[in-house]
């Protein structure tokens, strides 16, 4: 059932991408940085994605002075297959500025919600996801600081990737870590007790 969630939690958050993507308003810092440098070099949004999660791979080792957490390449894969399949579906949306504001405003919320759902697995953080947690561990600060920190570092990459940067980016590096410092505690109450009613069921079955 956990894993479930996993799977459910990643594709509300790949959806949420591929909004503020589409809203031309400007996206995360971090996914500025994937659009830019599909742009510019080539391949999809996807295969930045799972690209730049090898690198950040070693950089959380090091930082967490840690074996490579080679399985959150799993989670990085299935994420650049998301955000390239919600890029695809979503292609045809009519863009209009009312339109734009809405689509950035769900997919800001949408992935947030993503985020905290699948994070409360606590299996295979996506790479740039379990650097959140290090710098968190590290700072002894909230999800909100170390987010925002990470935020403003992919901010200045995205700048030289020419990624998409605009008011949306400045709305995300604001309200983004605050979001997912929102949903986390909501989510994991709803996933305790729904994995906990599952195994209760399970034990009863077995009795």
């Amino acid at each position: 059932m956990k894993y479930i969630f996993y799977v459910v939690g990643i594709f509300i958050l790949t959806l949420g991408i591929s909004l503020t993507i589409h809203s031309n308003l400007g996206t995360s810092p971090f996914d500025a940085v994937l659009v830019g440098l599909s742009n510019h070099v080539g391949l999809t949004v996807g295969s930045w994605e799972i690209i730049l999660a090898i690198l950040l791979v070693g950089s959380n080792s090091i930082l967490a002075r840690q074996k490579p957490e080679i399985v959150g390449l799993i989670t990085a894969f299935i994420t650049g297959i998301g955000i390239d399949m919600w890029l695809l579906l979503l292609n045809d949306l009519a863009i209009l500025w009312y339109n734009q504001v809405v689509y950035f405003g769900i997919g800001l919320v949408v992935t947030g919600l993503g985020t905290a759902t699948y994070l409360h697995t606590n299996f295979a953080p996506i790479p740039v996801d379990r650097l959140t947690l290090i710098i968190k561990e590290l700072t002894n600060k909230s999800i909100f600081f170390s987010r925002t920190v990470i935020y403003l570092f992919f901010l200045v990459l995205a700048m030289l990737c020419k990624g998409p940067i605009g008011v949306g980016t400045l709305l995300t590096v604001c309200l983004g870590g605050f979001i997912l410092h929102f949903f986390m505690p909501i989510t994991g109450r709803i996933l305790d007790t729904l994995l906990n009613t599952t195994v209760n069921d399970q034990n009863g079955k077995l009795k």
